[in-house]
């Protein structure tokens, strides 16, 4: 499941403190090991049913960097959109996404410096009303006046 607002490119020049953007996406087993196969993450948490139900987690985690990927998704192709350039990013992970959790993964906008086209982003990734991941990106935004 991959539900989201409509993709394409929001300028500098419109974008307004608070603005918002998010995407919801169901994460599959098939997600995981093809982030286990792009990444070469393979730790059995992420992959093995008898290993990971005997840790602390008590079973299958999705990689902590494919529910960050869904940040990146919605900067890249929602808020600022096409054209943005990651400049960084912080997060925390505070608790785990598991196969078939539906990650919110959202992005709004806390901090716009129009003459250096950078805009600070807070970000954050919930299943249901749990967050998940926590914290702020930077970016210089696309501009209307450099097209």
């Amino acid at each position: 499941m991959l539900d989201n607002l409509p993709r394409g490119t929001i300028c500098i020049e419109d974008m307004e403190i608070g603005m918002s953007r998010y995407l919801l996406k169901t994460i599959t087993d098939r997600d995981i090991e093809l982030f286990a196969e792009v990444s070469t993450d393979r730790n059995p948490v992420h992959l093995d049913d008898d290993y990971a139900r005997d840790t602390i987690f008590g079973g299958r985690i999705a990689h902590g960097m494919l529910t960050a990927g869904l940040i990146s998704a919605v900067i890249g192709e929602q808020l600022p959109g096409h054209g943005t350039v990651y400049m960084g990013q912080t997060m925390k992970f505070l608790a785990p996404v598991r196969p078939g959790d539906t990650v919110e993964a959202r992005v709004t906008v806390r901090e716009i410096e129009h003459p250096k086209r950078r805009v600070t982003l807070d970000c954050a990734c919930r299943v249901g009303d749990r967050v998940v991941l926590k914290g702020e990106a930077l970016v210089l935004a696309p501009s209307a006046k450099f097209d």
